[in-house]
């Protein structure tokens, strides 16, 4: 008796248990009777249980929680074309929340990825509308603010048709395709080059200018130093032909004298020396004639 009052027990606590459930904050509660979605009695709607304790049929009902939080909406960069049909590749994402949880379910199964899926169709489409109505310069001179305005409005729609609210929308970077650039790149590099080019160009025509006027102005320089100095050479060799002039004309005996005994040191300096003249030359004349020598 005790053993089954015991089991009786604990069936009820397993049944008390299984008949509650707790909706906690940022979520809400579908019930399912045998799959089936549970509908108010009297305005057959779908009932959606908010945050709190709840009861519910056990092994009967079951509940399915939906996420009430804003949820960020951030895939991959997508390809649009501009009024002058050129690709841009855009980098977006929304911030978004279930408002309607009833047509949620109804238009997305309650799966978050068919969620996504489609609130990025439609806000891709209005992206796509507004890319098309502009250009580059039009898109990169000021107009994204704009353009996510216009395709915050045009996601409004999903409020009705997924039960979504498409909170903010806003366009991370624009870029131009991998191909495009690659080639804008190669072009603003042949650019810079042939700028270079001419720069070195123009640098190096006037570094010629620059040594040519150089090498002129050594050139004056030296020969004008060549000529000061030749012509001082001049005067000094005139002051000496001057010098010795006057100290030849004051004994030219003896000048002739002193110029013959440099020519004999000059002459026998070295021993190997040798010389053929004859013994009468006037070379040898103040060797020969001691009285010239006296005087």
């Amino acid at each position: 008796m005790k053993n089954f009052s015991i089991a009786i027990l604990a069936l009820l606590f397993v049944l008390v248990v299984s008949s509650v459930f707790v909706i906690y904050e940022g979520q809400r509660g579908i019930v399912f009777q045998f799959s089936k979605i549970k509908r108010d009695a009297v305005t057959n709607e779908m009932m959606v249980f908010e945050p709190g304790l709840h009861f519910k049929i056990p092994f009967i009902e079951n509940v399915r929680k939906l996420d009430a939080r804003i949820q960020t909406l951030d895939e991959a960069p997508d390809r649009f074309v501009t009024s002058e049909k050129k690709d841009l590749i855009v980098d977006s994402f929304a911030k978004w929340r279930i408002v309607d949880f009833s047509t949620y379910y109804l238009r997305t199964g309650g799966s978050i990825e068919n969620a996504r899926a489609l609130l990025k169709q439609k806000i891709n489409n209005g992206l796509r509308t507004e890319f098309g109505n502009r250009t580059i310069t039009e898109i990169v001179s000021g107009e994204r603010g704009v353009i996510m305005q216009k395709a915050l409005e045009s996601a409004a729609s999903s409020r009705e048709d997924l039960g979504i609210e498409v909170v903010d929308v806003r366009i991370k970077a624009i870029n131009l395709p991998t191909e495009v650039s690659n080639s804008i790149y190669e072009r603003m590099r042949a650019e810079r080059t042939a700028v270079a080019k001419e720069h070195r160009s123009q640098g190096q025509e006037q570094s010629e200018i620059i040594r040519s006027t150089i090498d002129a102005k050594i050139a004056i320089m030296l020969a004008t130093a060549q000529k000061n100095a030749n012509e001082v050479r001049g005067e000094g060799d005139a002051e000496a032909a001057k010098i010795y002039a006057e100290t030849y004309s004051k004994d030219a005996e003896f000048y002739r004298f002193y110029r013959s005994l440099e020519a004999y040191e000059k002459s026998f300096s070295s021993k190997n020396d040798i010389m053929v003249i004859k013994p009468d030359s006037d070379f040898f004349s103040y060797l020969k004639d001691a009285t010239k020598a006296k005087k």
